[in-house]
């Protein structure tokens, strides 16, 4: 083994074949800061973003089961995205498959079907899931979400209104006020959204690029571009992506039932007060709801401050 580096991903740490590998060891020397190389024409920004939805985004048939609609931004730094978080992944998937070429998602993860039929067996599913969970709870990555309560939404827009674009609008503003905190909204920041269909993904570009060009309360314009991925280029930010919308979702709609993945998440939001407010002051600001309301009991969703008026209007 070359001298510096600590046992890799092909390697366990006890030097035998056949052993877990550990998620989030890594060489020390692929953690070392570099400066060799210096951008003096940057063009790009430190982050990159993937989307995934959960619900469908009809307004006028609603299922009462999830009559709302999520969009989820999932915004990572490059470095520890490339770094830590897609090598972890990769090793679950090693350890429980025997190989990389699975898509997690979440749905069938929750039903255990298809390739996550062996989750059936409880030992091993709660093994997995608390696997899950580690990656999740010690990956550093920025939740931007919006809940479009599909029942509460005028009538007048219904006919109007597609609530992708709606959640849209809403996430990109807060992607915007999170890249101006770290000064990086001057360089250009790409959006990865799922390929949906060729109707589907038509429109939402020109939503996105009609956002982008200022047609919005602010009027700037936004350097994003959004980039269209096919689940089967099996995109680690995009699979956690899929994991995190339904449970923001359950949240909204059942706010008093036990949600472990929600508390996981409410961590990652994006707020306002820096570290001393995370988990805390991000409704609002990472957690947008459209339209606003006020809850009546238990059983009803909490009210998150939300930004005055429809994206689409504008």
């Amino acid at each position: 083994m070359p001298k510096g580096l600590k046992p890799h991903f092909w390697e366990s740490t006890s030097g035998r074949t056949g052993q877990p590998y550990p998620l989030f060891q890594v060489s020390e020397l692929l953690l070392q800061e570099t400066h060799s190389l210096v951008l003096t024409d940057r063009v790009f920004s430190d982050y990159v973003v993937y989307v995934d939805e959960s619900g469908d985004h009809s307004l006028t048939s609603i299922n009462p089961d999830f009559p709302i609609f999520v969009l989820a931004f999932c915004v990572f730094h490059k470095r520890h995205y490339s770094e830590m978080i897609i090598p972890a992944v990769e090793k679950l998937k090693f350890n429980y498959f025997g190989h990389d070429s699975v898509v997690l998602h979440e749905n069938e993860i929750r039903r255990q079907k298809g390739q996550f039929i062996f989750l059936s067996q409880r030992p091993v599913r709660q093994e997995f899931m608390g696997q899950l969970d580690s990656i999740m709870e010690t990956s550093n990555f920025i939740l931007i979400a919006c809940v479009v309560d599909k029942v509460r939404v005028p009538s007048s827009e219904v006919k109007v209104s597609n609530p992708y674009h709606i959640a849209l609008g809403f996430c990109l503003n807060a992607l915007r006020g999170f890249l101006a905190e770290k000064q990086q909204d001057q360089f250009k920041t790409h959006v990865i959204v799922e390929r949906r269909g060729r109707l589907e993904d038509r429109e939402l570009e020109l939503e996105f690029r009609r956002v982008c060009d200022g047609h919005h309360s602010g009027k700037e314009s936004w350097p994003f571009d959004v980039v269209f991925a096919d689940k089967k280029a099996n995109l680690t930010g995009l699979q956690l992506a899929d994991l995190v919308a339904r449970p923001v979702g359950l949240s909204y709609l059942r706010p008093a039932q036990a949600n472990r993945a929600f508390q996981l998440l409410m961590k990652k939001f994006y707020c306002d007060g820096g570290r001393e407010k995370v988990g805390k002051a991000y409704e609002g600001i990472g957690l947008l709801v459209y339209p606003p309301q006020k809850a009546k009991s238990l059983d009803e969703p909490t009210e998150a401050i939300t930004p005055i008026g429809n994206p689409q209007s504008t």
